[in-house]
């Protein structure tokens, strides 16, 4: 056995001290049939469904992260070499996608800008229960779901990704980020293991 996968094998997560965030995964975002990679938007909604319903089961902390805003002058507006996003976005478009809005006792943390942490309630909602270790997916990867990661790793959570939960917006910025920062971070598992390791 190499090293990597003997550290692979030891992922246990204690249910009573972790959480599932779960980005942007809302009808304006992940909109089925959006040209995505690696993973299509209904492989990682779907998947991300899974891990929201054995982090339920299991009596875990779940947390959903919608970015929307008051008037649109909440939101970011850099000079930036990308064409912005519309400046009206359509009605509905921050409302959680039906597999997540199932979710009812979820905690849903409403963000205006791509990390999760800035500006909301996350990180007091986290401490206050104990929980120092987060499982994190969502669209996209090099975006909201990076963002987050980084904003959590100065503030000392412990992590996993999801790799076949997330996706971006390109293959070659999801393999990027999963293969190169991610690692540095935390711990990068597909859905099947992190649901097998909740206990």
């Amino acid at each position: 056995m190499t090293n990597k996968e003997a550290v692979q094998a030891k992922l246990e997560l204690d249910a009573k001290k972790t959480a599932l965030v779960v980005i942007d995964l809302q009808k304006g975002i992940a909109i089925p049939g959006r040209p995505v990679g690696p993973n299509s938007v209904e492989q990682l909604v779907a998947n991300a469904s899974k891990l929201a319903q054995a982090f339920t089961e299991k009596g875990a902390f779940v947390v959903l992260v919608r970015v929307s805003f008051v008037d649109g002058k909440d939101a970011l507006r850099p000079v930036t070499d990308s064409p912005a996003a519309a400046a009206q976005p359509p009605q509905g478009w921050d409302e959680p996608v039906p597999e997540m809005a199932r979710f009812d006792s979820a905690h849903v943390v409403i963000k205006r800008q791509w990390g999760a942490f800035f500006g909301t309630d996350l990180d007091l909602q986290l401490r206050r229960r104990g929980i120092d270790t987060i499982v994190l997916c969502g669209l996209s990867t090099s975006i909201g779901v990076d963002t987050t990661a980084r904003e959590a790793f100065q503030l000392g959570y412990d992590q996993v990704f999801v790799e076949d939960a997330m996706t971006a917006t390109a293959k070659e910025e999801h393999d990027f980020v999963v293969g190169t920062m991610f690692p540095r971070m935390g711990r990068v598992r597909k859905t099947e293991d992190v649901i097998s390791s909740i206990k």
